[in-house]
């Protein structure tokens, strides 16, 4: 027998308690574990209608349900196709340490995220960077203290913070030069501001870190509207001192995900993709998935656009949505490697763990030592391009580098663990979105009005912070607000 539908008394006290419990918001694993929740449950009979489905047990999806639940809506599940939590954060355990090899950081301007944290009692703990970064390239090896920055020229990026206050971090294309600047990539513009050769690695690390791609990829507009989300402020966005990069979580970033899941128990579906969405535009929706099928009146989807082609939609979505997944970049899966030492032995010689290549098998590395060092880990972002997939290998050829930049104690690591996401699995196609010039112009208006009973949810739709923790957090109170008002219409 069906479900009685919300009543209309229920929802106005869900959104009074919702809209209380996100106003400070809405102004972006167990340890790599596989969390065993209620993957092995079926799906819903065949005449049983749920309030709301969830597509994605990230931070988007994850959050989203713990709102409805804090509001009061029991009638909802979480369809996840991975054998875990947790998206595009994922933990790396060694001896009960424990290291991040997905997105990891939180900063200033981020409240949802540290809000979260916070309401699940996950304590904080900064980010290394006391002492000297080291610099390889070619045969050379300079020591220089950043003082937590990336070594990027502060007048360039003085011109970078200004130009941000004129490109809405969550419509950059309603910017007023959104025409000039969507034709240009970072790498044009840089071109333009006769950049020292000094400066240009510093250029090149911050933006293939934060977006996946050389500046010759990455999109001037998109750009400029991730530093418009970090208080129209360069420095904000780029360094670890008082930034972006400046915040870890303690237990890793994955443990956010895990213990949403483990309070919402068999809300949540393991192993359970979404193959088919048909009849989205009608009053009931069905998800048809591994697992069976799933019927709701609302659906959240928690998944990154690209992925949603991955999904067959019937009838087929509008022109302009479909045409905006079809275009959407998934050319960045991102490597990250973790190598695990005795002690931060880096620390005794005043350097501070960060490694910076002109070209070669590291991009950057990382201190990524626990709260009080009581071992040491290098994270590594590892270059596919000079990089094999073979583990033994790849060790060698980063070891070496770290051995070159930090020491020759840095040959004996206890542990090397790499983690390719072109690998991993097959619903994380790219890790970060490296918007490319004439993206935003194009396709940016059908980025987030819904279709039908679906709902666009993940970072990508945050308002700012988008691509970070914090975007996928506020994205998940976002979708959850939309769905209690129209099933409060209903």
């Amino acid at each position: 027998m069906a479900r009685k539908p919300t009543s209309d008394t229920q929802l106005d006290s869900t959104r009074r308690q919702l809209l209380k419990l996100a106003g400070a918001t809405v102004a972006v694993g167990g340890l790599g574990l596989k969390v065993g929740l209620a993957h092995a449950a079926s799906a819903s009979d065949a005449g049983d209608i749920l309030d709301v489905a969830i597509i994605g047990g990230g931070l988007a999806g994850l959050t989203a349900a713990r709102d409805l639940r804090q509001g009061g809506l029991e009638s909802f599940v979480v369809l996840e196709a991975r054998d875990r939590v947790g998206g595009r954060t994922l933990n790396f355990q060694y001896e009960g340490y424990v290291s991040e090899v997905g997105g990891q950081w939180t900063g200033p301007g981020q409240t949802a995220v540290a809000d979260l944290a916070r309401q699940l009692e996950i304590g904080t703990f900064p980010s290394y960077y006391e002492g000297s970064s080291v610099i390889l390239g070619g045969d050379g090896r300079l020591e220089i203290d950043f003082h937590g920055g990336m070594g990027t020229d502060l007048p360039v990026a003085d011109k970078l913070s200004v130009m941000s206050r004129e490109v809405p971090s969550g419509e950059p294309w309603k910017s007023p030069r959104a025409a000039e600047w969507d034709k240009l990539s970072v790498g044009d513009w840089l071109a333009q501001q006769n950049v020292k050769m000094e400066n240009q690695l510093g250029w090149d690390s911050t933006v293939s870190i934060s977006g996946g791609v050389p500046v010759q990829k990455m999109g001037l507009l998109h750009y400029l509207s991730m530093i418009n989300s970090a208080n129209c402020d360069f420095e904000t966005l780029d360094s670890m001192k008082d930034a972006a990069q400046g915040t870890r979580l303690v237990g890793g970033s994955q443990i956010l995900s895990i213990k949403m899941a483990e309070q919402l128990g068999d809300k949540v579906r393991l192993q359970c993709p979404v193959r088919k969405i048909s009849n989205w535009n009608d009053e009931i929706v069905s998800l048809h998935t591994d697992q069976g099928v799933v019927r709701a009146r609302k659906v959240i989807m928690a998944i990154h656009p690209a992925l949603c082609n991955q999904v067959q939609f019937e009838p087929a979505l509008p022109d302009a949505r479909a045409a905006l997944q079809r275009a959407w970049p998934a050319h960045s899966p991102g490597r990250k490697a973790a190598v695990v030492y005795s002690r931060p032995f880096w620390r005794e010689k005043g350097l501070n763990g960060q490694v910076m290549m002109s070209e070669g098998a590291v991009g950057w590395a990382y201190d990524n030592s626990p709260p009080n060092g009581e071992i040491g880990i290098i994270n590594a972002f590892v270059s596919n391009a000079n990089v094999p997939s073979d583990p033994e290998l790849a060790k060698k050829l980063v070891v070496d580098v770290l051995a070159r930049a930090l020491g020759e104690e840095a040959r004996q690591p206890l542990k090397y663990h790499d983690h390719d996401w072109k690998f991993a699995d097959p619903w994380t196609i790219t890790c970060v979105s490296a918007i490319p010039p004439g993206f935003w112009s194009k396709h940016g208006e059908a980025l987030r009005p819904q279709c039908g009973n679906l709902f666009w949810s993940g970072t990508e739709t945050a308002d700012i912070w988008a691509g970070y923790m914090d975007g996928a957090v506020r994205s998940g109170h976002h979708s959850a607000l939309q769905v209690l008002n129209a099933l409060r219409r209903v």
